[in-house]
């Protein structure tokens, strides 16, 4: 009996001491794993498929090699350098985003964008895309691109890819590939191997969804079908509005988008829409361009005012009556085009509040300034482990539908 109770002793004894080196392990200066958790799907009453076409190309000077800030923000003639009495960079467009200008491929820039189109009810991001060569910025494009991709599975958005054929020329003109058609093989080829197969990836009528900004360059039905014959599955491909006869039989529909007035979205909504298999309405918050102004060429010669939020509204309100099962909100991020309804300056959250409306969140709790809360402490306590860990499980919180305690770990860090 005195053996047992010995053992029995030093048995508990040995559990402390495991257990005391288990806390000392983790230590008052190794901060907590962050609580993981899946991403779950916000709840919402509109059955459409909510897309938001989404611009990758912006640089900063820290994140450039050559420590020069990127057109984007500067086109011909600003110098984002140059900061002015109201603490805003000077940049090459009309509006200011809210968290400044940025770097499209900072995971916490993504982070914020990503979250705040998930709680608007944004089911996707359509990301505008160059193709895989190095010519001009287009290698910088698709590195971003992959960072948001890796975000949006994070975060539980889906995603497809938005072809820019009008680039092929300059590969071609750069030494970089043969022919036109050569190189789109090639770009594709990268699509259907490294994104088609994601479980994220955009599926319309069971096929990998693939949009083209045009046809520009490929502007005939044989050099599409050559293009498509070295992928293994045919994608669902959906041309520019009044484009699809270019690529032929390899169109499965089209995509309206803006321009000059809201006549030619009803048009398109009543003459086009009913002809095509596959049909993906537009919205937009308005349309004023920086290249006049920029430097960057003559101006696009037209104007949609944004009317404080109301062309949004009736945007919106047309595609909600033309019923359509697929709808490309224009844009997130194109600041030069005055298209964003990424937070800015002017707008603070309206426009995205509007899509939060028109997506039906059942929960109607604002969360948007906690979600820039979180930027502004990722990158206020930038060099600070202990605070980074605490901060990734406010966003742990926030991808699995739990903002209340996401609100407070942030809240709770000074």
């Amino acid at each position: 009996m005195k053996r047992y109770i010995t053992s029995l002793v030093f048995g508990l004894m040995s559990i402390v001491m495991a257990a005391g080196c288990s806390n000392d392990d983790k230590g008052p200066d190794k901060p907590v794993e962050p609580e993981k958790t899946v991403p779950v799907a916000i709840e919402k009453t509109n059955s459409t498929k909510i897309y938001m076409h989404y611009m990758p190309w912006f640089e900063t000077n820290e994140s450039s090699a050559d420590k020069k800030w990127g057109y984007h923000w500067t086109m011909a003639n600003k110098n984002p350098n140059n900061i002015g009495a109201n603490g805003r960079r000077e940049i090459a467009s009309y509006y200011y985003p809210l968290i400044g200008p940025y770097h499209s491929g900072d995971k916490n820039v993504i982070e914020n964008h990503l979250l705040l189109m998930k709680y608007s009810g944004i089911d996707g991001v359509l990301i505008d895309w160059y193709g895989t060569y190095d010519v001009n910025d287009y290698r910088m494009v698709k590195e971003n691109t992959d960072q948001l991709i890796e975000m949006l599975d994070k975060v539980g958005l889906e995603y497809a890819i938005v072809y820019e054929d009008r680039f092929l020329t300059n590969v071609v003109n750069a030494g970089k590939a043969i022919s036109v058609t050569g190189a789109a093989k090639t770009d594709l080829a990268y699509v259907e191997k490294n994104y088609f197969s994601d479980a994220n990836y955009i599926k319309i009528n069971s096929k990998p969804l693939l949009m083209n900004f045009g046809p520009i360059v490929l502007k005939t039905p044989t050099e599409w079908t050559n293009v498509f014959n070295t992928l293994t599955a045919k994608p669902t491909f959906l041309t520019l509005w009044d484009h699809s006869s270019m690529a032929g039989e390899n169109a499965s529909g089209e995509y309206a988008w803006v321009y000059k007035d809201n006549s030619y979205l009803t048009n398109f909504y009543t003459n086009t829409k009913p002809k095509l298999s596959v049909a993906m309405g537009s919205a937009y918050p308005g349309f004023k361009d920086f290249y006049a102004e920029g430097g960057g060429g003559a101006a696009i010669g037209w104007t949609i005012d944004h009317k404080n939020g109301a062309t949004l509204d009736e945007t919106l309100a047309l595609a909600k009556n033309a019923n359509v099962n697929y709808l490309q909100l224009i844009t997130w991020n194109d600041f030069g085009e005055g298209t964003m309804m990424e937070p800015t300056v002017e707008f603070g959250y309206s426009f995205i509040e509007k899509i939060k409306t028109f997506s039906g969140i059942k929960n109607t709790e604002s969360v948007f300034p906690d979600i820039s809360k979180l930027y502004d402490l990722r990158v206020q306590k930038k060099g600070n482990v202990e605070i980074q860990k605490k901060l990734d499980q406010a966003f742990n919180y926030f991808v699995s539908m739990q903002p209340a305690k996401a609100k407070q770990v942030i809240n709770e860090i000074k």
